[in-house]
């Protein structure tokens, strides 16, 4: 573990354990994070599965910081686990070997779901990069195809909530392109110029946002100099807002396989933090994404540990995100994913 990612740790050892609701972890790298976590003093577990041997096991060895719900199968458990959630006895959700699109399909369950009208569920990295100061928060590797104005919009709330939530008092988000240049050919730089104007006047909070620019200028002050580039936010960005979900999805693998990066990843926007792993990640990754669901909580509605902060963001993302028809027989949710389609990590 990074001595970033180990920080994240610390401080969530520091705050009373939130309920982490499992959903059918029958694989090794999946136990593996979720004894780390208790082992850590961040989780209890809400184990949903078959009653194997294993959540038999976690039992005798964790006395009290484990308890047990029986499904049939992965579907039986992402209803479970949901309803869990529904009910107020758990904080977070844990995807362990379930298909990602049978538990969002639970989530977005018209009427028996966590995502509410007019919300937006989106995708948030954070990784620690070797050559790099600080942990970088990302969006969207995983769930939003190619978001539109009022998505991106939900995207920066979230996005920033975090920070906050981790210290960050005055966000810094950089808007990625390939290029600083504004163009009609790329409409998506349109809208970074409206959530630049937006931020100015206020409707994020403390935040800074600046682009269209490259990554490179987002993270290296030398790079955005040479190009002229003036804002706070180049050589120092937070969190970046990329385009396309095949432009984040390609930066988060091409960091954790060529540069040396370790990752965490959360599915926000719905009543609680939801961990959906990758197929191939290791029980570091899942770890480290298990510890920052737990650090982060509930960013939106009056179950928010911050009231007054969860209130401001509950109000303004209603404000802000126009509801759109859901139609779930036709596997779309609010953000206009099909999960059929889906991108995985």
């Amino acid at each position: 573990m990074t001595s970033k990612f180990r920080k994240l740790t610390a401080e969530c050892a520091e705050l009373e354990r939130r309920r982490v609701v499992a959903v059918w972890p029958e694989d090794e790298a999946s136990r593996q994070a979720l004894e780390q976590a208790m082992v850590c003093g961040v989780a209890h577990v809400i184990i949903v599965d078959n009653g194997s041997d294993w959540s038999l096991k976690m039992a005798e060895r964790f006395p009290g910081l484990t308890e047990h719900i029986l499904a049939l199968d992965p579907t039986e458990a992402s209803l479970a686990a949901v309803e869990t959630v529904r009910e107020g006895k758990a904080d977070v959700i844990f995807k362990g070997l379930v298909n990602t699109d049978v538990l969002l399909h639970a989530v977005l369950d018209r009427q028996h779901g966590i995502l509410e009208p007019g919300r937006v569920l989106t995708h948030i990295t954070a990784t620690d990069i070797p050559s790099y100061h600080k942990l970088l928060f990302f969006s969207d590797a995983a769930v939003i195809p190619y978001p539109n104005l009022e998505q991106m919009e939900a995207m920066v709330r979230y996005g920033t909530a975090i920070c906050r939530r981790l210290g960050i008092d005055r966000p810094k988000v950089a808007l990625i392109h390939f290029t600083e240049k504004i163009s009609q050919k790329f409409p998506y730089t349109i809208d970074y110029v409206t959530l630049e104007r937006r931020a100015a006047e206020g409707r994020y909070g403390q935040a800074q946002l600046a682009g269209p620019m490259d990554v490179k200028s987002a993270c290296d002050l030398h790079s955005a100099q040479v190009k002229s580039i003036d804002s706070d936010v180049t050589g120092n960005a937070d969190f970046l807002i990329f385009p396309a979900l095949s432009a984040a999805n390609t930066f988060y693998k091409t960091l954790s396989l060529f540069g040396g990066a370790q990752m965490a990843a959360i599915v926000v926007g719905a009543q609680a933090p939801i961990v959906v792993p990758s197929r191939a990640d290791d029980k570091q990754t899942k770890f480290n994404s298990l510890a920052l669901a737990c650090r982060v909580g509930n960013l939106v509605g009056p179950t928010a540990e911050r009231p007054s902060e969860a209130n401001y963001f509950f109000n303004q993302v209603n404000n802000s995100v126009q509801t759109q028809s859901q139609n779930h027989e036709n596997t779309r949710n609010q953000s206009g994913v099909d999960l059929n389609k889906m991108g995985r990590l």
